[in-house]
């Protein structure tokens, strides 16, 4: 039986369902699939999975005889796109495809993000040729990082014994027109055009692409042949068999061209490697998207404009600036990644966090003209899904903080202004543009009390304490709005019910929302006391809650849930308005037998100490007691993780994990007590989840259990039924994968505190050791060379002053 290596080839079965996303932050999307063709282009600010345009890059090679050899420049297709998939304006023959054009005859695919490239192989053919697609990623650099820009560079080489010459050619139908008779192919400098112009009433049906190489000698066809059927695509394909290079100017009169193509003459010596780059950008500077309820008046005309649209005035500027400073942002890109992989940490947890990076360059993440990232949770086919930069499913995703803090805190700073009212209440889903929030559901009691844990987060990256003492106030507010909501009685546990991820409320102290709240209260202690302010409050409800926390909540093995809906300010589940509760004359019943819906009392739940997670990410140290985390995390283990899936009933979303896959399950009930309903959500799998408890187990010492975690979720994302670059919870591109990033800080125990100039190190894996380190003023590789830890500044400056080395006990 083959095996799979970590971080390493993808090919045959493994090579099947990789799309690898190239484009800017915010910028639009299309990508690299594992056999060098482009799919699910997404460039009009929203998703579009579906869109698979009519597009290849091919090569000719031609013989001293005058006949020629003419392929795509890619492997062969994969199996399960030929017949009855779903595709954009496509009957299931996939006539308006290439699919039908030969090509190599093997395909293997690796990446280092942001990074990944394809070799093509084909022992008929005197040449091999290999594609590396890349888009500028470079931590502290984000406006480099959120271009509307992507390259493939296809190398060739010669492997026979005899010069070759050989015809690159790049060929695209205009997929950004809105109808055939409504685009145009414009002249670029070594390139083309794909153009659909604005509609008087439409603006947002604007947008435009360009494709450009770095070679003088390029000829462009800006004029397909007119015609039907499948006129244009056959008349493309006999210059490109012919190994011809025709060069017509661009149509002005009469229907427009159908598409363009560009061709570049190599001439290769035995042996010889020649590199053409392939420039692709676009502009859609315009949208109707607007999301989420807002305070202001609904007939103001406010939109979504991406950030690109505030920076060029049109496609050629973008192409332009691209051309000019490709080489610079290859190089700042390659730094990073060149780092980022410079370690001798495993591969798989290597390859669990540079892959969910690929989530910064998805649909999910959009920014707007002033900078601001707003995002949705994930990404569905051709819409967003569950919109706002939701804060508890983002309080996972450890990535941005390290790799762009500036952005970072500007998120902090949305939650306490544009979504926080004069009472403190948050508003968990930013409206798109962002703008004053209305406040007319419930706050989500872990998604604002995890910000105030994050708000501390991004001081202790940033050493910026002005930044602090601005938002303080405001924190200080969410703080008191979450106190007096779910604590009323000021226990220091939350009993009231209160809203959370999981899409319902639970009623009672239990140790996933009480743990968030000890991680805020401790938070709010330490910030308090920098700015000179008194934190006996929150450090009495602290020792209180926590006292009620390790005595109370916990069982022995795991914290568990107290269930409790009398006694409460809120009245009663039967009457308090939600999401789909649904009490029929059935439900109530059960409610008379069982108490509320959707809780899980006794269940072992994988989030049950989520708080000290986080805290241990935000450099607050632990919160609760050590023996009793590593028990919870440990009983997860034993109860939830799950080898083989084969037996597990599971009647909610099953496609995360099923049969004989593995996971680690959100919730189980190992000694009874399981509810009729438990809450929602409960039997399935989520990556960010399962990232979550392995990182927190590796920072507990319990290192083999984490990565057997790791191992099996990604076995699920193997590149034969899955995406490795797409991690899947509710939608593609799930913004909680990035909880993936914290396996690094989970194994290492690296973290920088800016304000104290101190490098702390306290590693769970024993002897010497390299990994990468990101922070508000620089990057390099940390670790542990003979005994002493050490720190070597790849870029920017990191001002040490001292070291803390501790080994995990």
């Amino acid at each position: 039986m083959k095996v799979r290596t970590y971080n390493g080839i993808y090919r045959e079965s493994w090579n099947s369902r990789i799309a690898f996303p190239l484009g800017g932050m915010g910028a639009g999307m299309l990508c690299l699939g594992g056999g060098g063709g482009l799919s699910q282009v997404s460039l009009r600010n929203y998703p579009d999975l579906p869109n698979e345009p009519y597009v290849y890059s091919a090569v000719c090679i031609k013989s001293d005889e005058g006949s020629s050899i003419a392929r795509v420049l890619e492997g062969p297709i994969a199996r399960w796109k030929l017949f009855g998939y779903h595709q954009k304006d496509v009957d299931p023959g996939h006539y308006l495809r290439h699919y039908g054009l030969p090509r190599f005859k093997n395909s293997a695919f690796t990446s280092r993000f942001p990074f990944a490239t394809v070799r093509l192989q084909d022992d008929k053919l005197p040449i091999e040729a290999e594609i590396t697609g890349w888009s500028p990623f470079a931590p502290l650099h984000a406006d480099d990082s959120s271009l509307p820009a992507a390259a493939l560079e296809y190398t060739f080489t010669n492997r026979s014994d005899k010069p070759l010459e050989l015809v690159y050619s790049f060929h695209a139908k205009n997929f950004m027109a809105s109808h055939e008779d409504t685009g145009e192919v414009l002249a670029a400098p070594n390139g083309f055009i794909l153009h659909q112009p604005a509609a008087k009433d439409r603006p947002w049906e604007q947008g435009a692409f360009c494709a450009a190489v770095d070679d003088q000698r390029c000829k462009v066809n800006y004029a397909w042949f007119r015609g039907g059927w499948f006129d244009s695509q056959t008349m493309a394909w006999h210059a490109v068999e012919a190994g011809e290079m025709p060069s017509n100017p661009p149509i002005t009169e009469g229907k427009p061209s159908p598409g363009a193509s560009l061709y570049v003459p190599i001439a290769l010596a035995p042996g010889e490697r020649q590199t053409v780059k392939l420039m692709l950008s676009w502009f859609v500077p315009e949208t109707d998207y607007r999301y989420g309820d807002s305070e202001l008046p609904a007939e103001e005309p406010c939109t979504h404009k991406p950030w690109y649209a505030g920076r060029y005035e049109n496609v050629q500027a973008v192409a332009s600036d691209w051309a000019r400073r490709y080489d610079e942002l290859y190089a700042l890109s390659k730094q990073f990644s060149d780092c980022y992989y410079d370690t001798t940490l495993p591969a798989e947890v290597m390859e669990a966090s540079s892959a969910n990076l690929s989530i910064l360059k998805s649909p999910t993440v959009l920014r707007q003209t002033d900078g601001r990232l707003w995002s949705w949770e994930g990404v569905n086919e051709t819409t967003g899904s569950c919109h706002g930069s939701c804060t508890h499913v983002w309080n996972y995703a450890q990535a941005l903080p390290h790799l762009f803090p500036a952005e970072s805190r500007a998120l902090r700073a949305t939650e306490v202004n544009e979504c926080q009212d004069e009472h403190g209440h948050q508003n968990f889903r930013t409206p798109l543009p962002i703008r004053p929030a209305a406040h007319n559901f419930h706050a989500a009691a872990d998604g604002q009390l995890g910000g105030i844990m994050n708000t501390y987060r991004e001081w202790r990256i940033s050493g910026d304490s002005a930044w602090l003492k601005q938002l303080w106030p405001k924190v200080k507010q969410s703080l008191r709005f979450c106190i007096e909501s779910w604590d009323p009685r000021h226990r220091g546990v939350l009993e009231e019910p209160h809203h959370n991820t999981y899409d319902i409320e639970f009623w009672g102290a239990n140790g996933m929302c009480t743990s968030l709240y000890l991680g805020a209260l401790k938070a709010a202690s330490r910030m308090a006391e920098h700015l000179g302010e008194s934190a006996a409050f929150y450090e009495t409800l602290y020792e209180s809650g926590r006292d009620i926390m390790e005595n109370q909540l916990f069982n022995g093995e795991y914290y568990e849930q107290h269930i409790q809906w009398e006694g409460l300010r809120e009245q009663s589940p039967l009457t308090m308005a939600s999401i789909n509760i649904n009490y029929s004359p059935e439900a109530v019943q059960l409610f008379k037998e069982e108490g509320p819906k959707y809780q899980y009392g006794k269940g072992c739940l994988s989030d049950g100490v989520i708080g000290a997670w986080i805290a241990e990410m935000c450099g607050l140290g632990e919160i609760l007691d050590r023996n009793q985390v590593r028990s919870h995390l440990l009983s997860v283990f034993k109860y939830n993780f799950r080898k083989d899936l084969t037996g597990h009933a599971n009647l909610q979303r099953s496609g995360f994990a099923v049969g004989e896959e593995g996971g680690l399950l959100l919730c189980t009930w190992p000694h009874g007590g399981q509810l009729k309903l438990p809450f929602v959500y409960s039997n399935e799998v989520w990556t960010g989840i399962e990232y979550q408890v392995a990182s927190h187990l590796m920072l507990l010492g319990c290192v083999e259990e984490g990565l057997e975690i790791v191992r099996t979720c990604r076995d699920r994302y193997d590149g034969t039924i899955r995406n490795p670059y797409d991690e899947c919870e509710c939608g593609h591109w799930y913004a909680r994968a990035m909880a993936s990033y914290g396996l690094i800080q989970g194994m290492t125990g690296i973290r920088y505190d800016a304000p104290e100039r101190t490098l702390y190190v306290s590693p769970s894996i024993g002897g010497d050791f390299r990994s990468f380190l990101s922070t508000s003023s620089g990057y390099g590789t940390v670790g542990v060379r003979g005994g002493e830890p050490f720190f070597e500044p790849v870029y920017g400056e990191v001002q040490i002053d001292r070291f803390v080395y501790t080994m995990e006990k």
